[in-house]
């Protein structure tokens, strides 16, 4: 997840867990473009295992609200703030959607104790459970509150999970410089529904995974965005991402979708930018057929057979295509 002020404009922070002067974080509804003019002098962030730091009192941006999710109807955010953000992940849906990503990706990745990134990892929920199986996870995280979540899930886990955990507090466009190329697999998931043009960030995935490695992306089905609204009953809003008909005579024949939907939204595009990078696709799966519409209702004791049904669907057509998000995993080529 990439969390987001909703101001362009925030006071320097200087603490441990910061990158110096010159590093912009992630500011307003996306991730800022990296500085351009010529190169710059990066200095490696903190790196903390399992540590949380003194917090930072004069940071105004703690106490910033915060917009982390598109919505695509009245009142139908997932999340709107970090603590919204941790409490999704623990409702059937938060726990539909990590579980069928760890289950597709332990079917591509190279053998534990591989070195795993984790870019917009929230709250840490995909790095622990990775940790837990052998790998090393570095999360590479903007948000301080989500950082702070992640350190409790640590505080919990085994020493033996902890020292498999960093964390890097910094803009996932700036990764490069932050935390090094050369992985074996780079996470992005559920971030770049937050970007107005998702090429950069996906350009950087690829860059930062060492060939032959493993990129793995998660974002919104914007084909398939009226799904929930119509299970959920909001017609209104059903129709209003379907699109009215044009009318008769008009330039163009066809449905204008009465909401633009972002170039990140588009499967096919992100699929697109990453072959055009460098990578060639592996598998792609759909996320939440059948339970997207259930709101924030916790997983009951038929949890597991929720996933298999789940898991049955988002393998194949046409089912997938249907799905609320769209998992793409892709072999970095070059």
């Amino acid at each position: 997840m990439q969390p987001s002020p909703t101001s362009d404009r925030r006071t320097p922070v200087f603490d441990h867990t910061v990158p110096p002067p010159g590093h912009p974080s992630a500011s307003s509804r996306e991730l800022r473009e990296p500085p351009s003019g010529g190169p710059q002098v990066h200095h490696a962030p903190a790196r903390v295992a399992g540590h949380r730091p003194e917090p930072s009192h004069g940071d105004p941006a703690a106490r910033e609200p915060r917009v982390l999710a598109v919505v695509d109807g009245s009142d139908t955010a997932d999340y709107v703030d970090a603590a919204d953000y941790v409490a999704h992940t623990a409702t059937l849906r938060g726990v539909i959607r990590q579980r069928l990503v760890t289950r597709a990706l332990i079917g591509h990745l190279p053998p534990a104790p591989a070195r795993l990134l984790d870019i917009g990892g929230g709250n840490g929920v995909q790095a622990l459970e990775f940790a837990r199986r052998g790998y090393n996870v570095t999360v590479c995280e903007p948000d301080p509150r989500m950082l702070a979540e992640t350190r409790r899930g640590l505080a919990d886990a085994p020493e033996s999970v902890r020292r498999r955990v960093e964390l890097v507090r910094g803009d996932g466009r700036d990764a490069v410089h932050l935390v090094g190329t050369g992985w074996d697999a780079t996470f992005c998931h559920g971030v770049i529904m937050f970007v107005p043009e998702p090429a950069p960030l996906l350009n950087v995935l690829v860059e930062l995974t060492r060939p032959g490695g493993i990129i793995s992306v998660v974002g919104k089905n914007g084909p398939a965005l009226a799904l929930r609204a119509g299970l959920q009953g909001r017609w209104r809003d059903t129709t209003a991402l379907l699109g009215e008909p044009r009318a008769v005579g008009a330039a163009r024949p066809g449905r204008q979708p009465a909401v633009q939907l972002p170039p990140g939204d588009d499967p096919a595009n992100v699929a697109a930018i990453l072959t055009a990078a460098g990578t060639r696709s592996l598998a792609w799966y759909g996320i939440r057929t059948f339970t997207d519409h259930l709101g924030g209702i916790p997983p009951g004791s038929d949890v597991d057979a929720v996933v298999d049904a789940e898991w049955a669907a988002g393998a194949r057509d046409p089912y997938r295509g249907i799905a609320r998000l769209i998992h793409h995993v892709h072999r970095r080529t070059g």
